[in-house]
């Protein structure tokens, strides 16, 4: 039996307050179901190529080059990406998105298993439309938030949001770790595939009226500079953005978690899982209580603090030489960062017009999406420069020098009330 789309966000008395009510909405629960599943499919890849290739070269600098060759297509494409969401049917964009997303581990897995030959570094070629196809995922799944939920479930769509996402980075790494043994290399591949097709299947459900605005054609770099005045003219946006990249550039560990696992904790790929998987464990912890206790007040100070735990989270991992003190420190790095992803998220949710979703959430990617690459670059050259060790512990130092910058440069953001947005 069908149901009747939602209420349109800002149509009147189309709320519910209730802590349950974005999952009573069908369209909100199959854009979960989207989400997870890219987020599944994703990490899977990302672990399992990073175990392949330091194996294969036992070099940190090559992990870091993964994170190279994803993000140099990633800005290339980002900018238009979020044109063609604010103009384009965002659903077809993102199974469209999704079918590239499964073309990707497919690749891989010839490559791994010998049926196509070559060197190492032809593995980077499929990485690189990974970072071209993930340009899209982002844009596509907060232009289609902001139309099946009204503004006042946003907080709480964005931590069940959040929740979701965090779960996904559990069980991507975990999954991909703990069946490399048993199904090989690319059979691992070959199961993100899988889950990649999956996200059509969730997509093809949703029942979301396009925006008018889609109709509307406008000149391309002309409307790319419109959002990005928008997002540079706004202090609060800007500022947790800026937060966010740089925290994400200079405190980026666990893509050196390969390394840690071969040359210092002495673990198998199962223990790679784990590490890969603590961050997103902690989130998922932070989520669901931020889910039931929503942040409005001090929201700014919050996020402050947070990232800045971050940083110290990441100084402890640096200097641990013990497998579950190292976890456990990702852990709680993961609930720090749980409190600044459902900040971002909410702040850009709030503050931006729809027409321009596709745009402002593109310039988000290349802010804090991009930065997870260029931070695994940063820290794979650092690693091979000072050692895992010193490399990590600097950049969590760095992490909190951002946080006391931002906190003195934006006053905005220091006094933020997420009410004042609203």
């Amino acid at each position: 039996m069908s149901t009747a789309p939602p209420p349109e966000p800002d149509e009147p008395g189309s709320g519910d307050s209730s802590r349950a009510a974005p999952l009573r909405n069908r369209n909100f629960r199959a854009l979960l179901g989207y989400r997870i599943f890219t987020i599944l499919s994703y990490q899977i890849v990302a672990v399992t190529a990073g175990w392949h290739i330091y194996a294969e070269t036992g070099d940190p600098w090559m992990l870091g080059l993964i994170g190279l060759a994803e993000v140099l297509p990633y800005f290339c494409v980002a900018p238009f990406a979020g044109y063609l969401v604010d103009h384009l049917p965002r659903r077809k964009l993102g199974m469209a998105a999704a079918a590239g997303l499964a073309i990707t581990p497919l690749l891989l897995a010839l490559l791994t298993s010998g049926l196509i030959a070559g060197s190492v570094w032809l593995l980077y070629l499929p990485i690189m439309l990974t970072g071209m196809v993930r340009a899209f995922l982002g844009p596509v799944y907060n232009a289609l938030f902001a139309r099946v939920l009204p503004r006042d479930q946003f907080v709480r769509g964005a931590s069940l949001g959040s929740i979701v996402f965090q779960s996904a980075l559990v069980l991507g790494p975990a999954i991909g770790g703990l069946l490399i043994k048993p199904l090989g290399i690319p059979g691992v591949f070959l199961l993100a595939s899988i889950f990649a097709l999956v996200v059509i299947v969730f997509l093809g459900r949703m029942d979301v009226t396009e925006p008018a605005q889609q109709l509307q054609r406008e000149p391309v770099f002309a409307s790319i500079a419109e959002g990005a005045r928008f997002v540079f003219g706004h202090q609060i946006l800007l500022a947790a953005l800026a937060l966010d990249m740089f925290a994400v550039l200079f405190g980026g560990a666990i893509s050196l978690a390969p390394a840690f696992i071969h040359d210092i904790l002495d673990y198998g790929p199962e223990g790679l899982g784990i590490l890969r998987s603590a961050p997103a464990l902690g989130s998922v912890a932070m989520g669901i209580w931020l889910a039931r206790n929503p942040i409005q007040r001090n929201a700014g100070r919050f996020l402050l603090v947070a990232v800045a735990g971050f940083g110290l989270c990441m100084v402890g991992f640096g200097l641990s030489t013990a497998f579950w003190l190292s976890a456990f420190f990702l852990l709680l790095s993961g609930m720090c960062d749980g409190v600044s992803v459902v900040m971002r998220s909410t702040i850009m949710q709030l503050s931006t017009p729809d027409h321009m979703r596709g745009r402002v959430s593109s310039i988000n990617g290349l802010f804090v999406g991009s930065s997870n690459e260029i931070g695994a670059f940063y820290m794979g050259s650092m690693a091979r420069l000072l050692g895992l060790v010193p490399a990590v512990v600097i950049g969590g130092f760095v992490t909190m020098g951002v946080v006391a910058t931002t906190a003195w440069r934006a006053p905005k953001l220091r006094r933020l009330d997420l009410r004042e947005l609203t």
